[in-house]
């Protein structure tokens, strides 16, 4: 797609990649520019410039009509007659190499149609409007898609908002990327003349959006042609070191690899499993990673084995086989047949061990999943086919493999994406994260996320903007804050606040690993900067009758502006205490609390105090035990105080609940931090009729907060009642009895 596009002498990688590639014979130019100069042939035959694109073609679909191929060259020629690369040769050998590319693919009519006409429309006095009139309107639109923006209208925003306009098109129709992949292929082969900044700029682009893209979408022999070939323009020293290295091993006498392959053979027919066993050299950027992986190669290192068979049965057969006759290295399974990946790809890999220690890697699969995992999604035709069935999900999203899940999530983004830098920034951004995870919702739907992506991506995923309501997360059944990482196969249940004034922290920027999260939070902030800037730093907000959840610990008291002392402010009986300490507890009227009074102990004019530890509460099952100053403290019998008291040898006093149903208890609340939340708990706790003695509140930690109550209740068979009142609070996710650690007691007391 580049006019200025050349064709170098010598370019580093060609050699090696054609020697590779045997099934994909370079084009030869010189021909090509003959062919072409001699103009189009007479109408009743095929012109001899595209007879090589289609025998490709007709590799694939025997069937196909090629008058379209055909209308399409003797247009694309006669526009671009007259026009010449930098290498010296006719332009029309351009589209020529690109059609061919994306034959050999496997794409069909239309995808080659439009690929003869890419550059039409951009570079010569073709118009869209002809190309439909011509070839209708599948073949403009995938013309257009890949025409570029101009520089003169756009400036420096042209590259950046045609990849915009290249990726919005490409949500339609798949077909748009795959030209546009094989035509920067194409470009990167003749790359050479280039100036060397010239050069490492395409590569950057290349290597940055194309390479991921083409790794997406599972174009495996896009992708590693076009990994060679940035690596040699980027990295020319590791290039030729990697080179010299497959050289040397090239040259040594015996193939490791061809020994294996052939016991394999050996072990297949003896199981009566049909199968083909191909040597598959790793291509120069997997040599270069095995290198540093592994340091020294060894000759199993240069390659993988490859083993074609003909149904997915036969998969799981020759995978027993191997694991039976050889030694298997079984850290190396995975199976991608079962669990494809999120690119189409599907194969088994397995590796089994040589005697004298080399391990081999052997991929396993058939020839239909082999032809999609080179081609990915130019192997599945024209998208707008109509389906065999009508396949969608439980929530209404597409299965549609040529409208996978990350581009659904990228087209979203770009929506929100402010200007053509950030687009720019944050696409690169996004393509970097090139794995992908499935989690599933409790209502059996499912939400595709890159690696890494934590709880915030998710609420974002699911709902949009409407995400910023949302105060935490269930993880496979189990709370979990929004900064938890989620793992494939999770099981993630949002759990949404009802407060319509509900807002994102910034904190939940440092946890957003999806660009659609950090978008939307980001835009939130932008639009509300006085809330943004009392959000920094913490995970609640202070609201008007309600503290800041971040500010360290607060009390509140009805009617009271200080509260209670810090020495009773985390539980009724100052818990802290050690047992046994003297004088009255606060609240306790001529030594018994309003509390206590319900209790009958079995020694007179002792002063009764119920344990902070455990704070009984009618009916609670109770024990009782003499501590100094004549003060008899009360526990559930379940206490570990009871445990370690009883332990030590401690004489347990008879004690009763009473008819006075008053008591006192202490209550521990679990919450995500949000705006009037303390607000709404004191509320809620007040309309059960039930007084607030002291209340703390923890400083949030990882935007969960911690809440101790010591509250005075009327009634204590209202206690049921006001704990599901405060669990109700949206933000509340648990709520139980106090059960704290007493402090050790010294020797004797």
């Amino acid at each position: 797609m580049s006019a200025d596009a050349t064709n170098p002498a010598a370019p580093g990688p060609v050699a090696p990649a054609a020697s590779r590639r045997r099934a994909r014979p370079r084009i030869d130019l010189r021909r090509l520019g003959r062919a072409a100069l001699l103009g189009p042939a007479a109408r009743d035959r095929l012109p001899d410039a595209i007879g090589h694109v289609a025998e490709a073609h007709r590799a694939h679909f025997p069937d196909a009509d090629l008058e379209p191929l055909r209308r399409a060259y003797v247009l694309a020629e006669s526009s671009h007659r007259g026009q010449m690369r930098k290498s010296g040769e006719p332009y029309i050998t351009h589209p020529l190499a690109v059609t061919l590319i994306l034959a050999e693919l496997g794409a069909e009519t239309t995808t080659l149609t439009a690929s003869l006409l890419h550059d039409t429309v951009e570079d010569t006095d073709v118009t869209l409007d002809q190309v439909g009139e011509e070839f209708g309107e599948e073949v403009r639109y995938l013309v257009d898609g890949v025409t570029k923006l101009e520089k003169v209208d756009y400036g420096a925003a042209a590259e950046p908002e045609t990849f915009r306009k290249m990726l919005v098109a490409t949500g339609n129709d798949v077909r748009v990327m795959s030209i546009k992949l094989a035509d920067r292929l194409h470009n990167m082969r003749t790359l050479g003349v280039m100036r060397p900044e010239k050069q490492a700029r395409i590569a950057k682009v290349t290597r940055d959006v194309l390479i991921p893209l083409a790794e997406r979408l599972g174009v495996q022999a896009l992708k590693t042609e076009l990994e060679d070939l940035v690596f040699a323009i980027l990295h020319p020293e590791e290039y030729e070191y990697t080179r010299e290295l497959i050289a040397e091993n090239a040259s040594r006498p015996g193939d490791p690899l061809t020994e294996v392959a052939e016991q394999v053979r050996g072990v297949l027919r003896e199981a009566d499993i049909s199968a083909e066993v191909l040597v598959r050299p790793r291509h120069f950027v997997s040599v270069h990673r095995v290198a540093r992986k592994r340091g020294r190669l060894r000759g199993c290192d240069f390659g993988r084995l490859l083993v074609l068979v003909n149904e997915d049965a036969d998969c799981y057969g020759v995978l027993g086989e191997l694991h039976t006759c050889m030694t298997p290295v079984v850290s190396e399974f995975k199976d991608f047949i079962a669990v494809p990946k999120f690119n189409l790809y599907q194969s088994l890999h397995t590796a089994v061990a040589r005697e004298d220690g080399q391990v081999v890697e052997v991929l396993i699969r058939t020839h239909q999943m082999h032809k999609v995992a080179e081609a990915g999604v130019v192997a599945l035709g024209n998208p707008y086919a109509p389906p065999a069935e009508e396949q969608s999900t439980g929530d209404g999203e597409r299965v549609d493999p040529t409208r996978p899940g990350w581009l659904s999530r990228l087209l979203d983004w770009q929506r929100a994406a402010p200007d053509p830098d950030t687009f720019w920034s944050t696409l690169r951004e996004d393509l970097a994260q090139d794995r992908e995870i499935t989690v599933f919702r409790p209502d059996g739907g499912t939400l595709g996320l890159p690696e890494g992506a934590t709880c915030v991506d998710a609420a974002y995923a699911q709902y949009g903007e409407d995400a910023h309501a949302c105060i935490g997360a269930r993880v496979n059944g189990r709370l979990a804050t929004l900064s938890t990482v989620l793992r494939d196969g999770d099981t993630v249940q949002l759990l949404m606040g009802q407060d319509p004034a509900s807002e994102p922290s910034r904190e939940w920027l440092d946890h957003a690993h999806t660009p659609a999260a950090r978008i939307a939070i980001q835009r939130w902030l932008a639009a509300h900067p006085a809330a943004a800037d009392e959000s920094a730093g913490t995970a609640g907000r202070a609201t008007a009758g309600a503290p800041d959840l971040a500010s360290g610990p607060s009390r509140v008291a009805p009617g009271a502006v200080d509260g209670p002392s810090p020495a009773a402010a985390a539980m009724a009986e100052d818990p802290g205490r050690p047992e046994g300490a003297d004088g009255p507890l606060p609240g306790a009227r001529g030594g018994r609390s309003a509390a206590a009074s319900a209790v009958i102990v079995d020694q007179p004019r002792a002063t009764v105090r119920l344990a902070g530890c455990c704070t009984p509460v009618p009916p609670d099952e109770i024990t009782a035990f003499a501590v100094r100053g004549g003060v008899v403290t009360v526990h559930r019998v379940e206490c570990d105080t009871v445990t370690r008291m009883t332990g030590a040898g401690r004489p347990e006093v008879g004690v009763r609940w009473g008819e006075t149903a008053a008591c006192r208890v202490t209550l521990l609340a679990e919450s995500f931090g949000r705006p009037r939340l303390l607000a709404d708990l004191t509320e809620a706790i007040a309309l059960e009729g039930v007084e607030i003695i002291s209340a703390t509140v923890a400083p949030p930690t990882q935007q969960r907060v911690h809440h101790t109550y010591t509250l005075q209740l009327p009634d204590a068979a209202r206690l049921p009642a006001l704990m599901r009142a405060m669990r109700n609070v949206p933000g509340v996710y648990d709520v139980s009895r106090a059960q704290l650690q007493p402090q050790p007691q010294p020797p004797g007391s």
